[in-house]
């Protein structure tokens, strides 16, 4: 890369950690609700757990399509604040509100009407497949709250402000688990509901947590120049229509991925309890530490808008760089930590021979994973920076649903082999989407850089 240097690096890196701090804040402490789902629901049975596991990944099939939409708004704000379109921040902002709304009611009533047919058809087994089914059913309440919170967190996100998300994902962890405790195990009066009310619990803390991030946009004097709330503005369908051609492969891209993982462990819940429980747990662990690169491929996404709306493109294509390192070198780290410390994490989870065995072995085929996991959602940051998601989009598809799930596939249905053979599919979707997307970044800014050269 031309003209490159250490202080510029050293630069880049130093704004990318500062932007993405209170991000790792939000994400870790979302893996920590996941995680106290998980050891809550252990504790009640392998069957609860298994119940939670695959109810989770059928909702977060949803979820992560409308929220592939919505993150559209981070890159649109991102480059309006960098070229100082204050103006303009508001509108989008408004217009992410009223799209939230528009998806959330259709999240409601698939998860109230189809949800229970469909894991039937899926085969889930019958020991759990109910629970499951009602655990959709209440944590889909929560869905138009959630994405009017990340319309908002988008919006902050974009103006570079991300402490809010990291003191509203803080409260949301507290009341999770909070409310976890009432509505699961029947505390302070409330029936004990299991697993089902882990989705409940869920639901009520998407609702405040939007509730708090409104208060504080509404109230605090940052936000006053972007009049994000001074009237209430009619539909404009060239905004939507922005968020939706941006937004579009951004969401299925990130549901190629969760899309991957989440039909995985409904391919897992065909093979019993033991084996469901165990992929739980492993990928319970592997989303913990994969949230920290992606709070960073985030901080990329924002900084590189940020940069190219003032028109500093070389320091853009810097800054991209340095996000996809940085994420390379933490994942080489954590996958170094989960290969020395496995037995003591899956500890955590679970006390079941059983389930204990095939967790460490999964943990292994995660170790080798998580390198290729960083540097891909690194590249995927840096390239939404520069507004590019239809190839990228291309890409996950193809690593993810051409190759990676039809070994998958293969070693789980069709030759019920043991479970790290499903895993493998992993490892060849993530390493060819990395290398395929570093690619296309290099290709993308150094363009990107001719011509203004």
């Amino acid at each position: 890369m031309q003209n490159f240097n250490a202080a510029e690096y050293r630069l880049q890196a130093a704004g990318l950690l500062r932007l993405g701090g209170p991000l790792v804040v939000n994400n870790l402490a979302v893996a920590g609700m996941q995680f106290a789902d998980a050891v809550m629901a252990g504790s009640l049975g392998a069957k609860e757990l298994a119940a939670v596991a695959v109810g989770a990944s059928f909702w977060f099939l949803g979820f992560s399509l409308c929220l592939g939409i919505l993150m559209a708004i981070s890159p649109i704000v991102s480059r309006h604040f960098g070229a100082k379109r204050f103006d303009l921040i508001g509108r989008y902002t408004r217009q992410g509100l009223y799209l939230a709304a528009f998806l959330g009611i259709p999240i409601i009533l698939i998860g109230q009407f189809a949800a229970a047919p469909l894991l039937e058809r899926f085969g889930i087994d019958p020991e759990f497949r109910g629970l499951a089914g009602d655990y959709v059913s209440a944590i889909t309440l929560g869905a138009p709250a959630i994405f009017a919170f990340l319309a908002l967190r988008f919006t902050t996100e974009g103006v570079g402000h991300t402490r809010p998300i990291m003191y509203t994902s803080v409260f949301a962890l507290v009341c999770n688990v909070f409310l976890n405790y009432v509505l699961m195990f029947g505390h302070f009066g409330a029936p004990a509901l299991g697993a089902v009310g882990c989705g409940y619990a869920s639901a009520i803390t998407m609702w405040l947590v939007m509730i708090a991030l409104s208060v504080y946009m509404i109230t605090s004097p940052y936000y006053r120049r972007f009049q994000l709330f001074a009237k209430l503005a009619p539909l404009r369908l060239s905004a939507f229509r922005e968020i939706f051609v941006l937004g579009v492969p951004i969401a299925v891209t990130i549901t190629a991925e969760a899309g991957l993982f989440s039909a995985v462990s409904i391919l897992m819940g065909t093979r019993g309890t033991e084996i469901t429980a165990a992929h739980q747990i492993a990928i319970s662990f592997s989303s913990t530490t994969f949230m920290i690169p992606l709070a960073l491929s985030a901080a990329t996404t924002i900084r590189v808008g940020q940069l190219i709306g003032a028109g500093e493109l070389l320091s853009a294509r810097i800054c991209g760089a340095v996000g996809i390192l940085l994420c390379a070198a933490f994942m080489t780290f954590s996958a170094a930590f989960l290969l020395i410390f496995r037995d003591a994490v899956v500890g955590l989870y679970t006390s079941d021979v059983a389930v204990t065995g095939i967790a460490i072995s999964l943990l292994l085929m995660a170790a080798l994973f998580q390198i290729a996991d960083g540097i891909q959602i690194g590249a995927a940051g840096a390239l939404r920076g520069y507004k590019d998601t239809g190839l990228p989009m291309v890409i996950n598809l193809f690593a993810f649903w051409v190759l990676a799930f039809p070994l998958a596939y293969l070693a789980a249905i069709t030759y019920k082999a043991p479970p790290n053979f499903v895993w493998a599919g992993f490892i060849v979707g993530l390493g060819v989407a990395a290398t395929l997307l570093t690619w296309r970044y290099q290709r993308l800014s150094r363009a990107a850089l001719r011509t203004v050269s």
